[in-house]
């Protein structure tokens, strides 16, 4: 008995001390990746910022390929973002370099759960490779892990319908000097050996389209959400009056949760298509999940009284991005 109870208690302790030596050598891997991160938002030129991103890449690799990594939680400043779905099914981490002309170079992870040949569970990392300059129709393409149109994603939702989990990530990438971009991206992953899979056939009466992209001046303040306010929807009602059956529309306002976000228009009339010139048009839409897809209401107005919509649009302060330039 005596015998047994020693086996049990050298058996804990040597657990305990695999977790102790898993967090230290996370904690060191944090450490120098998060003096590397700011080498890459600070550093003067291009080429350190380069030098630095490329060794942080490669750490980063060798990071995400450590036993039980998948459950390490990351801490860096906001210049680098890290989410993990609800459901722990994967982990994203995604950041900008950020080069002297002012254009942008997205770079970033996948850490994903899958099956291996043996239909075990298996964690798999996957590096992502920005070539939005490469893309053509950006939002009617799906794309993998090699072929990116990079952002830095700061929400990931997670919906499900008829047993069916569905990821949604709302992005940014500063661009160029003139433009930056806002994205709406679906991310679902192979069945076979768990590759993510940027793009996705959601939109409700919109077929073609595999993302939104809302690009803009570099000097206009767009919001892209996701959260829970209040929409119009309209129904045609047959009702009798004056002896015979007429259509009239009705209004119904709810609260709902939704991406909620900035409707664009050139700022001057013969500007469309040079996203340099737009700005918010003082609208705002929303996409609400229903039925598996996402449907547009363009009735939507953000942070209102819980009980009524305004019936006339108020300038509202619209957030600051959370990433900007170096030296802003």
């Amino acid at each position: 008995m005596k015998k047994a109870l020693l086996t049990i208690i050298i058996i804990v302790l040597l657990a305990g001390s695999g977790m102790a030596q898993d967090k230290a050598v996370m904690g060191k891997y944090q450490s120098r990746l998060q003096q590397l991160f700011d080498k890459v938002q600070n550093a003067p030129t291009d080429n350190e910022r380069y030098l630095a991103n490329e060794e942080a890449v490669q750490l980063m690799t060798e990071a995400l390929q450590e036993e039980d990594s998948q459950n390490w939680k990351w801490q860096f400043s906001n210049y680098v973002s890290v989410l993990r779905s609800p459901d722990k099914h994967f982990t994203i981490i995604t950041w900008p370099v950020v080069k002297d002309d002012g254009e942008y170079e997205c770079f970033g992870f996948v850490q994903c759960l899958c099956k291996d040949e043996d239909d075990e569970d298996e964690w798999k990392t996957f590096v992502l490779h920005d070539r939005s300059d490469e893309i053509i129709n950006r939002e009617e393409t799906v794309l993998e892990a090699n072929q990116w149109l990079g952002s830095v994603y700061q929400e990931l939702i997670q919906t499900s319908f008829e047993g069916k989990t569905f990821y949604t990530l709302l992005g940014w990438n500063g661009c160029s000097m003139l433009t930056q971009r806002r994205v709406i991206e679906p991310i679902s992953f192979n069945s076979r050996d768990g590759r993510p899979i940027f793009g996705q056939a959601l939109f409700k009466k919109d077929k073609n389209r595999r993302r939104v992209i809302l690009e803009y001046s570099k000097e206009a303040m767009v919001n892209l959400s996701y959260e829970q306010q209040l929409s119009v929807s309209t129904e045609n009602v047959r009702t009798k009056k004056d002896g015979r059956m007429v259509t009239t529309q009705v209004n119904h306002e709810q609260k709902e949760q939704m991406i909620i976000f900035d409707e664009l228009e050139p700022q001057v009339q013969g500007m469309e298509g040079l996203y340099q010139y737009y700005v918010p048009s003082g609208k705002e839409l929303a996409y609400v999940f229903e039925g598996g897809k996402w449907t547009l209401r363009e009735n939507a107005q953000g942070r209102l009284d819980d009980k009524k919509l305004n019936k006339e649009f108020k300038p509202i302060e619209k957030k600051k991005p959370a990433y900007q330039t170096i030296g802003e």
